[in-house]
């Protein structure tokens, strides 16, 4: 019984993405099943839409500074709440965990007031800033995961053998480091490629992102042209996570095996 439960759930998830894949190959106006052949059209005429194309860039964009500056300040607070104790470390831990708690709605509203009571307009600073703090806590998380897994015998060691810390943190810490890292910041990527609820406070006109668009298109009208960019969002937002565990583990076992 349970499994059948649980395979009526996945069906129940799965079949509305399926259907928007197919139909993104569907060479009629509007989508009905069984289809009458297989055509690329609606891709096509998809990359033929500067405005698309624009807003894909900016999601390009904003999704990888994403994902570097969050991994820059992730990683380095997780070596200080794992290797260190010091005044305020409980807290300031939960204060950079905490927007992984709040619902969007309530931080973009919150941040976007925030900036308002600053005198400042949106921009694409705001966005970004909005971005690292939604992708912080889950590259803090991966990455303190791994670091409770890595014994500190190995970096006294090589204390002990003459090295500074900076070369221990170069030489031992950060391979070993290194999966949860690229992990860490492949997901801050993706999140931040993927997110709708917040980015509609933050954003301008200049600096719409993908989800965005979208559903801004689904407002105005339904176009064959949405189920083909919901099937490259949905290629893209799958393939990364399943590429950044792949590359995690044969990363990992490398280590292993030259260690």
């Amino acid at each position: 019984m349970i499994k059948l439960f649980t395979l009526l759930v996945y069906v129940w998830m799965f079949t509305p993405i399926i259907a928007v894949v197919l139909l993104a190959f569907n060479p009629q106006q509007f989508g009905s099943f069984p289809m009458e052949g297989v055509s690329f059209k609606w891709f096509v005429k998809l990359s033929h839409n500067s405005t698309i194309l624009d807003a894909f860039k900016n999601s390009m964009v904003l999704g990888s500074i994403t994902a570097v500056l969050s991994t820059a300040i992730g990683v380095p607070a997780a070596m200080a709440f794992i290797r260190y104790d010091f005044r305020g470390k409980e807290f300031l831990n939960t204060l950079l965990i905490a927007p992984i708690m709040v619902p969007e709605v309530v931080l973009g509203v919150a941040l976007l007031l925030f900036i308002r009571w600053l005198q400042q307009p949106k921009s694409f600073a705001l966005l970004l800033i909005g971005h690292v703090v939604l992708t912080l806590p889950y590259v803090l998380l991966i990455v303190q995961a791994r670091l409770v897994g890595i014994k500190r015998e190995y970096e006294e060691a090589a204390l002990s053998l003459g090295a500074n810390p900076f070369q221990t943190f170069v030489e031992i810490t950060l391979p070993l480091l290194a999966p949860a890292i690229f992990a860490g910041m492949l997901f801050a990527f993706t999140i931040s490629f993927d997110d709708v609820t917040a980015t509609l406070f933050w954003a301008t006109a200049k600096s719409q992102t993908v989800p965005v668009k979208i559903f801004g298109m689904l407002r105005n009208s339904i176009s064959p042209e949405i189920n083909a960019l919901g099937a490259v969002m949905i290629v893209l937002t799958v393939s990364m996570p399943l590429l950044a565990g792949y590359l995690s583990r044969k990363f990992a076992g490398k280590k292993t095996g030259k260690d």
